[in-house]
């Protein structure tokens, strides 16, 4: 037991703290307030982070720091020769989380199983929409509805899953945040007291650390799970200190108001590096940011158009400015280090001129367009304003003239989603399991269209391919098929692809047994500080 070493500013946060004086505490600058607690019903990662990486267990999960699949709540599986039916073995003796708010009165099971995933499959179970406007985006971008004939218990501890086709990349997407068990004997109290959404709010499951209080926009505690079925963390305290100004969580790090900090300000890493008391990890992130045109409202119903906008802005100067050499422009939706990349690709060039000839081809004249920019910093796009701004500018010397608009980030992401979108928005994605598939079919496919895919991009030329690919197992063939999709996906220009950034998480020197992920997560499972 260790004195806590860190001075906490936050009236809130030394409030929530005030009872673990004397544990070993880690606290994260985390950038945002999750959007609530179900991983099963966000795609930000922030709420991943809040929620999935932190409470919930998955049946196989990512071993640290990379794509690799490693047993988790599922000692083992088996998967028939025609890639249909997956068997899984659970391990037995795993607890559920004892909590203020429920005491477990059994451990894991095959139906805490089936109830977790068939939730998310459209069934007119109520828990299908539990939360008021709340879908399963993830799940229905992942086309799981169409994918999964059943989920059968053959007993307590065996569950299985029978697939309508085969699904290469199905193993890596139950490893993924939104696949997270939950429990039914707290889902089946919850809905028998009227209180379904209180599973939104305080949430509870296997995971190495037990939700303890959350206070919107300031703070959330957890405590290390003393079940945990990998054994307790080092960590007795885990608090996320919410701070969304990146400039504000770099001084607070500098301070040692917290350990760790996600997506710092280019131009704040050069002095992070420098300060002996801090170290600073750094990888190529799994990414891509881009700007969805809504393909489904004039005029960016014409590709002539969607190549006029790509062609008018300047991406070498946004990434100049936003990334200050982290990043390098985008001409592809998968980053270059994901097999199955396309280097044959040329990008739209930067020619204003002929992006004027294009627009006056598609017979658009005085178009007024609004550039939706992200409140919020990512790794793959830290300042969504200032790149808004020069595309803003950009534009006007084309005669186009943009509206900047932005909204909260949780009305961001749904607001995005919506068909009916007016103008272009800013958005990105870290790759969740080192698959292809996660941004071809997960972003682009047909499946996702009011969900994922916010250009509402739907051509079966390409989802065709995507679709192909998913259900081989030869990487080789695969591999054909992604790069012939990336060539459709060039030619019709639903996004400018804008950038591919490098990651870097900044954190006092005295922390230990933390990962880089490159699914973009932050993980505090098997991570330790040191007095």
């Amino acid at each position: 037991m260790k004195k806590i070493s860190v001075l906490l500013a936050v009236t809130a946060l030394a409030s929530v703290m005030a009872t673990s004086a004397w544990s070993k505490t880690l606290v994260y600058c985390s950038e945002s307030s999750p959007e609530g607690f179900d991983p099963g019903l966000y795609t930000g990662g922030n709420t991943f982070d809040a929620s999935s990486r932190t409470v919930y267990s998955r049946l196989v999960e990512f071993k640290h720091g990379s794509t690799e699949i490693e047993p988790g709540l599922a000692e083992s599986w088996t998967v028939s020769p025609d890639g249909k039916e997956y068997i899984f073995k659970l391990r037995k003796g795993v607890k559920f989380q004892t909590t203020d708010f429920f005491t477990p009165t059994r451990d894991l099971n095959a139906d805490d199983v089936i109830f977790s995933i068939s939730r998310q499959l459209g069934s007119d179970s109520p828990w299908a929409k539990y939360v008021a406007g709340g879908t399963y985006e993830y799940a229905d971008g992942m086309g799981f509805p169409k994918l999964i004939k059943s989920i059968d218990k053959v007993d307590d501890l065996t569950v299985k899953f029978v697939l309508n086709r085969p699904e290469a990349p199905f193993l890596a997407d139950l490893a993924m945040d939104f696949a997270s068990i939950l429990s039914k004997e707290y889902a089946d109290k919850l809905q028998a007291d009227g209180k379904m959404e209180q599973m939104n709010q305080q949430p509870l499951g296997t995971g190495a650390f037990t939700f303890v209080a959350y206070q919107p926009d300031a703070v959330i505690r957890y405590k290390a799970n003393e079940t945990y079925f990998k054994g307790k963390e080092k960590i007795d305290d885990l608090v996320f200190a919410i701070t969304p100004d990146a400039s504000v969580r770099a001084q607070k790090l500098k301070s040692g108001e917290c350990n760790i900090m996600p997506y710092p300000n280019a131009a704040d890493i050069k002095d992070l590096k420098a300060d002996k008391n801090l170290k600073v990890l750094e990888q190529a992130g799994l990414n891509v940011s881009y700007l969805a045109y809504n393909t489904l409202v004039a005029p960016f119903d014409k590709v002539e158009v969607r190549k006029a906008i790509n062609m008018a802005v300047n991406k070498q100067a946004i990434v100049d400015a936003v990334f200050q050499g982290s990043a390098k422009v985008a001409t592809n939706p998968i980053p270059p280090t994901m097999w199955s990349y396309n280097k044959d690709i040329k990008d739209d060039a930067f020619n204003p001129e002929e992006a004027k000839k294009l627009l006056e081809k598609a017979g658009v004249k005085d178009l007024s367009m609004k550039i939706w920019a992200m409140p919020v910093s990512r790794p793959y796009m830290l300042n969504a304003r200032r790149a808004a701004e020069l595309m803003q500018a950009d534009l006007a010397k084309i005669g186009v003239k943009a509206e900047i608009v932005t909204y909260d980030w949780a009305q961001y992401l749904k607001l995005s989603s919506a068909k009916d979108r007016d103008g272009a928005a800013i958005l990105g994605w870290t790759g969740d399991n080192g698959d292809p598939d996660n941004f071809l079919d997960t972003l682009l496919g047909c499946d996702a269209v009011g969900g994922n895919n916010r250009a509402q991009w739907c051509n079966k030329e390409f989802d065709d391919l995507v679709k192909k690919a998913k259900q081989t197992a030869d990487v080789k063939e695969r591999t054909k098929l992604y790069e012939e999709a990336q060539v459709i996906f060039k030619r019709e220009a639903p996004w400018m692809t804008i950038d591919h950034s490098e990651e870097f998480i900044p954190m006092t020197k005295n922390v230990s047994g933390y990962h880089q992920d490159p699914v973009g997560v932050h993980r505090f499972d098997g991570v330790d500080i040191a007095e």
